[in-house]
């Protein structure tokens, strides 16, 4: 796996974000990985945010995790998911002109915000949302989209209850939806197969991967 650097991105108004960024020489995709909510101790070395990073870098795909405003050495203040979708498109932007294709992934909190990015372009080639926190935070449609798109949650998740999940996976019938079991919201002890899931999703991401 290449090492990851330190990077800062910039954003309309004034905000700077701290990142790190794992760029191979050559990047088939990127990943851009968000963290949980930060007005409960989400960041970015969230070890779930860090499983993921590790799932698809070992693919050889580019990674770019990052602290949204106001947490860390991030400047701005939380901002309720709309300043923190133009975070992401921020981080998009930077992983965009290295790569040229990006997915984006998002834990908890940062899966409803990654979603809605997601639905308001065309240009994203997958989605992977983990723990959705559906039972506080409904999530755009995203029937339209065409990527490989992954929704992985605990079968003991608290805020990501069972009818939930399966009532988005009705609505979503191209989705993979997966439910590991054993783990709540933080999937203490279960970060191997949250991996497993992340990275056979990031395997799609490659070019020798077909279509769903």
């Amino acid at each position: 796996m290449i090492p990851e650097r330190a990077v800062t991105l910039t954003v309309g108004g004034g905000v700077t974000l701290e990142a790190r960024l794992a760029l191979p020489p050559v990047a088939p995709a990127g990943v851009v990985i968000c963290h949980p909510h930060p007005l409960y101790g989400g960041d970015m070395d969230n070890p779930v945010v860090e499983r993921a990073a590790q799932a698809a870098g070992a693919l050889g795909l580019a990674t770019l995790r990052f602290n949204f405003r106001g947490v860390g050495a991030s400047t701005g203040s939380h901002d309720n998911g709309q300043g923190e979708a133009d975070d992401v498109e921020a981080a998009m932007a930077e992983l965009a002109g290295a790569t040229g294709r990006v997915a984006l992934a998002g834990y908890s909190f940062g899966a409803a915000v990654v979603a809605w990015v997601a639905a308001a372009r065309h240009d994203v080639v997958g989605l992977a949302l983990i723990a959705p926190p559906l039972a506080m935070h409904p999530l755009p449609t995203l029937d339209a989209f065409a990527g490989p798109l992954l929704v992985v949650a605990g079968d003991a998740d608290e805020y990501c209850p069972r009818e939930h999940l399966e009532r988005l996976r009705a609505e979503l019938p191209r989705a993979r939806v997966e439910r590991i079991a054993g783990a709540n919201h933080f999937f203490f002890g279960k970060l191997f197969p949250l991996g497993e899931a992340i990275g056979d999703w990031a395997r799609r991401l490659l070019p020798a991967a077909g279509p769903r």
